[in-house]
């Protein structure tokens, strides 16, 4: 027996030898199908990474940088939130999710900001990078020094709004960096990426980051999709006045993004008495970046096996409907929130259920075309842009119409992000007035932050720039619309989200 105990000890061991290898070899697969990342926002600490360092194609996380150059630029006084922006034909002619707005249209950096965080508007990226920039390629190229002088190494751009193209790629470390320069750089513009809903004329399109009125704290930031990238979100929450930042690549769903994400800042803000248990991860500046390609997950989230057509809020039914189902099996399981703390703390509810759940009520900010107005200026503007979406409603009528959703979600355009949020508001107008104007029309100014702090002493500079092509860019086309409902529908679903 005891000659045999060295040859059952060799045996062992190479059974346990052989079982790491084998996990060896499977990691690699494993490890490009999501990234994760938890950090302090104040300090940079790192509390989670998974793949954190590993390429990856942004999608419309991408608006985020786009936000923070615009912003600069306000904040250096190049322009202010009232400075009014034309909306040019290549703006007009981009991809879905977008407002629709025809070329010659003119609106304030302002609405085009919160058209573009909220309702991901792939056109008011492109109106916002040719009014600061002069063109997609002349912001590009100050969207790339900015990432430069923040330490993002692996982030390079090629558009404003991440729409699909080889050449944009970031890692969820240089999104974790990127946020915490947004909180510390411009916190008087972060109410830019919390807004809960914006209401243009009839229509309100709810935040496309499900955390916004659902997980306790939740303060931040952007969503994104594209095919190749499966469903990203950038999150912020802060408890107890710590703020920390999660960032979540290449989900299955939009709703498995959030959960994760809430699994993430629930692990987060659980362990804050406990970190001594845990090893270092240092600081997110320092995490070595991988030399690698960004993983291409085209067919997992768009081919022929997928059930639905991928779209940037896929699951809003789901969560609309208070349906849990499509939540957990998005998650493989959803003990890990409540297990975290479990005998420590009163258990708080799963996050899919927090993601499946309405969100807390909010009035929606107001967002219009035209130059800053206030009082029963902006009342008439709301009410303008209403009265082009009930001419458009004819068109909206027929039976096209109901096909509209599918046809605007196929995943053949890769970026369709936050496609389908005409669900959680009247479903079928939505797809038509996103063509022209998206809608919004209650009169509640106190909603929206920068209406309050520009309104009186910006309004006569906005003024002027109204009288130039916009208003004849913004009115020309009325007339045309009513002749345009004469025509075939059927062009205008490949334009609307």
């Amino acid at each position: 027996m005891h000659a045999l105990r060295p040859l059952l000890r060799k045996s062992l061991f190479n059974l346990f030898a052989a079982g790491l290898a084998c996990a060896a070899l499977l990691a690699p697969g494993a490890a490009r199908a999501e990234a994760l990342l938890l950090i302090e926002a104040d300090s940079g600490k790192v509390l989670q990474a998974d793949n954190a360092t590993i390429p990856w194609y942004p999608a419309s996380v991408t608006k985020i940088m786009t936000a923070y150059v615009t912003l600069k630029a306000v904040k250096d006084g190049r322009l202010t939130l009232d400075t009014l922006l034309t909306v040019s034909p290549t703006a007009a002619s981009q991809s879905p999710s977008k407002m629709g707005f025809r070329p010659g249209t003119q609106l304030t950096v302002d609405n085009a900001l919160k058209m573009m965080m909220v309702k991901s508007a792939n056109d008011m990226a492109v109106v916002l990078a040719e009014g600061v920039g002069g063109s997609i390629d002349g912001f590009s190229v100050m969207m790339n020094d900015t990432a430069k002088k923040l330490g993002m190494t692996q982030t390079s751009y090629v558009n404003p709004n991440g729409l699909p193209a080889d050449g944009q790629i970031t890692s969820a470390r240089d999104l974790g960096i990127l946020a915490r320069a947004f909180l510390r750089d411009l916190p008087e513009y972060e109410y830019f990426v919390h807004i809960p809903a914006i209401r243009f004329g009839k229509r309100i399109t709810g935040n496309f980051n499900k955390l916004i009125g659902r997980y306790p704290g939740a303060d931040g930031f952007k969503t994104g999709f594209i095919c190749a990238s499966g469903y990203n979100l950038v999150a912020s929450a802060t408890r107890n006045g710590r703020r920390l930042i999660a960032v979540v690549l290449g989900a299955n769903s939009g709703t498995a993004r959030a959960v994760k994400a809430a699994q993430l800042l629930e692990r987060g803000f659980s362990q804050d008495n406990l970190t001594w248990l845990r090893p270092s991860l240092g600081s997110v500046d320092n995490l070595v970046p991988v030399d690698a390609s960004p993983p291409n997950l085209r067919d997992e989230m768009c081919g022929p096996n997928r059930k639905r057509p991928a779209s940037d809020d896929d699951d809003a039914l789901i969560a609309a409907n208070g349906s849990t189902t499509g939540s957990a099996s998005a998650t493989g399981g959803e003990a890990q929130v409540t297990f975290f703390t479990a005998g420590l703390q009163p258990p708080m509810m799963k996050a899919s259920e927090l993601m499946a759940s309405a969100p807390a009520a909010a009035e929606p900010v107001l967002v219009y075309t035209g130059p800053t107005r206030t009082g029963t200026a902006l009342i008439a503007a709301v009410a303008a842009d209403a009265d082009q979406q009930t001419v458009a409603k004819p068109r909206g009528k027929k039976s096209r119409v109901a096909k509209k959703p599918d046809a605007a979600d196929k995943p053949k355009d890769g970026n369709k992000d936050a496609g389908k949020e005409s669900k959680t508001a009247a479903a079928k107008p939505a797809a038509k007035p996103d063509a022209k104007n998206d809608s919004k029309s209650d009169t509640k100014t106190a909603a929206k932050p920068a209406g309050t702090k520009h309104a009186a002493a910006k309004h006569d500079a906005a003024a002027k720039p109204a009288e130039k092509p916009a208003a004849t860019g913004d009115q020309a086309p009325k007339p045309a619309k009513p002749k345009a409902a004469t025509k075939p529908a059927a062009p205008k679903p490949a334009n609307n989200s």
